[in-house]
């Protein structure tokens, strides 16, 4: 099913359950995005999309550090082979997106990573980076030393619609209408997940909450995200949810790594202005 006729029989469905009005302005929040799983038999790749690997830049192009140190390459995403669902989110031609962290935990890793990553601290934008590359002059780049480099993962993508996590902030800017008390009111999230009945049954669910290309983000620790300067997260789009891999976390025991983009940033394809926003517990 494509798009416009997912979205429509994703509006069709909550309004069975919350009316036409209410569930128009309800479904408005909900923003296209992929599960992310590996590809395998039955599951093609999305193009050049996968965890670990080589970076894929065009030729010139410098690898980015933090403070000298050069960060790791986690993720490509094929947005070429994703636009059908993008619906014009991110401007045609953009291509491949890598995703660099600094790497201060997985077995990899250098030693000074870490003693950096405690100078900067968790949510310092510095920390990672994401570099644009158009799909017809990208190569495959030499990491440089000191970098870590993780086992290529493909990845399918499964498209779907996402809404925020329970405490997003976007919730904040739903009007439910008149018939709700106070407490329907504070967690809107959390009222409507109780009046939607076979939620996971919805058209256009997502198959996987872990990892998850543009959409919303989702925060295990309840969390919203966090950016520089208590900016808005409103006026953010989400890129990139990583759950972990067995050889790759954030924080330790945990933790899950997300980027995001001001959305006006990423309608003008200026990529320099994407951040981590990860969240550790």
């Amino acid at each position: 099913m494509e798009p416009n006729a997912t979205l429509t029989a994703l509006r069709d469905f909550c309004a069975e359950r919350l009316g036409a009005d209410l569930a128009d302005r309800f479904v408005r929040l909900a923003r296209p995005g992929f599960a992310l799983t590996e590809a395998g038999p039955g599951r093609e790749a999305a193009g050049h999309s996968r965890f670990g690997g080589r970076a894929m830049l065009e030729p010139g192009t410098e690898w980015p550090t933090c403070d000298g140190f050069p960060l790791s390459l986690l993720a490509v995403l094929d947005t070429d082979a994703l636009a059908p669902w993008l619906d014009g989110i991110v401007p045609a031609g953009t291509g491949l997106l890598n995703f660099f962290s600094l790497d201060s935990d997985s077995e990899h890793a250098d030693p000074a990573a870490m003693e950096l990553s405690i100078t900067y601290g968790c949510l310092d934008p510095q920390l990672g980076r994401v570099i644009a590359a158009r799909s017809a002059y990208a190569v495959e780049a030499e990491p440089p030393a000191r970098s870590s480099v993780f086992d290529p993962v493909p990845w399918a993508a499964a498209p779907g619609f996402a809404f925020p996590d329970s405490y997003d902030p976007a919730w904040d800017g739903l009007d439910l209408g008149p018939g709700f008390d106070d407490m329907a009111r504070a967690m809107p999230a959390m009222h409507l997940e109780g009046l939607l009945t076979e939620w996971s049954q919805r058209p256009g669910t997502l198959d996987s909450s872990e990892d998850i290309a543009f959409g919303r983000p989702q925060f295990p620790t309840g969390s919203s995200p966090m950016l520089p300067n208590h900016e808005d997260p409103n006026l953010y789009h989400h890129l990139l949810q990583l759950s972990g891999q067995d050889e790759w976390w954030i924080g330790g025991d945990g933790g899950w790594m997300h980027w995001s983009i001001p959305t006006e940033a990423l309608r003008a394809g200026d990529f320099n202005q994407a951040i981590p926003t990860p969240d550790i517990w």
